[in-house]
């Protein structure tokens, strides 16, 4: 928050969230009961609102306001990002499945924003999806689930199962958050 006035050591700054009008810290004093908040200032005209250990929770609208007449404000909105995740308990393991036979994997995920599911082989070939009479091979497949139907040999790298070892598809999750 950079305030610009002339009697600025007369007034005082204060932090508020705006979405829920929730008054954080005057001056320098924190007022929410809230460990991670801290207020500093560097110089007479630049005060700065910290938050330690952000959490979802901390998305919103914040507002820095000085009490000068008129009052004088700023705004500003943290966008918390949360890297992808992989939910296991929802996500398929490995499957044995008989040639011929399909296999429906699962792959769940968390983060923020919504992580994008992509599913690869790890060997590099093509995943074939068959639709009736139609097979595509697709060097990915994109989304929550992958059907795959008629399944031969070939794709599953000599054995009945899908496992890592031998080629079998696997799942990414992606989203614009930086990873940890």
């Amino acid at each position: 928050c950079l305030p610009e006035t002339s009697h600025f050591i007369l007034n005082q700054v204060a932090w508020i969230k705006a979405d829920t009008k929730a008054i954080l810290a005057i001056h320098e004093h924190v007022i929410t009961n809230n460990a991670r908040l801290s207020v500093t200032h560097n110089d007479f005209n630049t005060w700065t609102l910290n938050i330690r250990g952000v959490k979802r929770e901390d998305r919103g609208q914040y507002m820095c306001q000085v009490n000068t007449d008129p009052m004088k404000m700023q705004t500003a909105f943290l966008e918390v990002v949360i890297p992808p995740d992989i939910i296991y308990e929802e996500t398929s393991g490995d499957i044995m499945v008989p040639e011929g036979g399909s296999a429906k994997l699962i792959c769940k995920g968390r983060g923020f924003p919504k992580p994008r599911v992509i599913w690869r082989r790890e060997d590099g070939a093509y995943i074939i999806v068959r639709n009736g009479q139609k097979s595509e091979k697709l060097p990915e497949a994109k989304g929550e689930i992958l059907s795959l139907t008629k399944v031969t040999r070939s794709e599953m790298g000599g054995v009945f199962m899908y496992s890592s070892e031998w080629g079998a598809p696997f799942c990414k999750q992606e989203n614009d958050a930086p990873c940890t």
